[in-house]
């Protein structure tokens, strides 16, 4: 019997302590990331007085599903959540082939003021939405185009500006302009994608006679489905978290999900029990936050997998 050297077994053990390590890194990391939705969940099956009851936290004596009847109330959830597919997702996959577009043509073609205009593509990640907020509102209630309305109401008297404020108008047009929630980083992500497309399969296209529109619509765009998925699943959450500027420039009429949930208020008494200063009771907080995660969750449940191969050949590095 051939026995092992003690260097073959130094670095065996050695071998071992970092794979053990490595899992004990992931379950402290998994166990940090998981425990608010395992908390969440357990929360919300509890009768409220269940939540005062020290002895028992994460299993619940006694199950119910009241809280996501009443939950589904103050949402108004299914309005909410008709307004949030008509008003936010539409915006998403608006923003998803717009960004596609102008991260072609920032990849592909050379024009004058292209580094200027790669300059501002870059400051936009770092410019947060509420420092331009106002500006917003007060644009969406007189819209116009390079003040060309406003010359012919100061001339004539009459005024052509349109007012899209607490319209679907007000998501729907940064989007189409490519001006969007976060659409800076997502046409950074497509920009990292298009520039490692073969050219040559481009050159095949103008060979052929197709133009730049065309060789985007039937060459660039079909194989660009690994990033797209990509794309799709950080629209589609950004889009549904997004309660800034729905709150602000929606003030009238049914609201988002988003805006509900983050405005949600319950009585202060709840089954003849007091729940203290708090405006809040936390067991409906908890049944109206699964409700409100539940379509994202399930979206990235059907594509995870694509989704973690996308971000892998993607390359989505500094």
């Amino acid at each position: 019997m051939i026995k092992a050297s003690p260097v073959k077994i130094k670095k065996r053990m050695t071998s071992l302590g970092i794979n053990v390590f490595r899992y004990i890194m992931l379950t402290v990391i998994g166990y940090i990331v998981i425990y608010p939705l395992f908390y969440m969940i357990s929360g919300s099956i509890k009768p409220i007085k269940a939540l005062l009851d020290v002895r028992f936290i994460w299993i619940p004596r006694h199950v119910t599903f009241d809280l996501f009847e009443t939950a589904f109330e103050y949402l108004d959830f299914l309005p909410s959540l008709g307004r949030t597919l008509s008003l936010q997702i539409v915006s998403a996959f608006i923003e998803v082939f717009i960004c596609a577009a102008v991260a072609y043509g920032f990849s592909r073609f050379d024009f004058k003021g292209k580094k200027i205009a790669t300059a501002f593509l870059m400051l936009s990640l770092m410019v947060p939405l509420p420092m331009y907020s106002l500006s917003l509102s007060v644009n969406y209630r007189q819209l116009d185009f390079l003040g060309i309305l406003g010359i012919i109401d100061s001339l004539t008297g009459l005024d052509l500006r349109l007012n899209v404020f607490d319209t679907d108008w007000v998501y729907w047009l940064p989007s189409i302009f490519g001006v969007g929630i976060r659409s800076g980083m997502l046409i950074y992500i497509y920009m990292q994608f298009f520039k490692g497309l073969p050219a040559e399969l481009e050159d095949a296209a103008y060979v052929d006679g197709a133009g730049p529109i065309r060789t985007f619509l039937q060459i660039a765009l079909p194989s660009s489905s690994v990033v797209i998925v990509t794309v799709i699943v950080l629209a589609v959450v950004w889009h549904w978290n997004e309660s800034y500027l729905a709150a602000l420039c929606f003030t009238n009429g049914t609201r988002p999900l988003s805006v509900m949930i983050s405005q949600i208020e319950v009585p202060l008494h709840q089954d003849g029990l007091w729940l203290g200063t708090q405006p809040i009771a936390n067991t409906i907080v908890f049944a109206s936050c699964l409700l409100f995660i539940a379509i994202p969750l399930v979206l990235y449940l059907i594509l995870q997998r694509k989704f973690v191969k996308s971000i892998d050949r993607v390359g989505i590095t500094g």
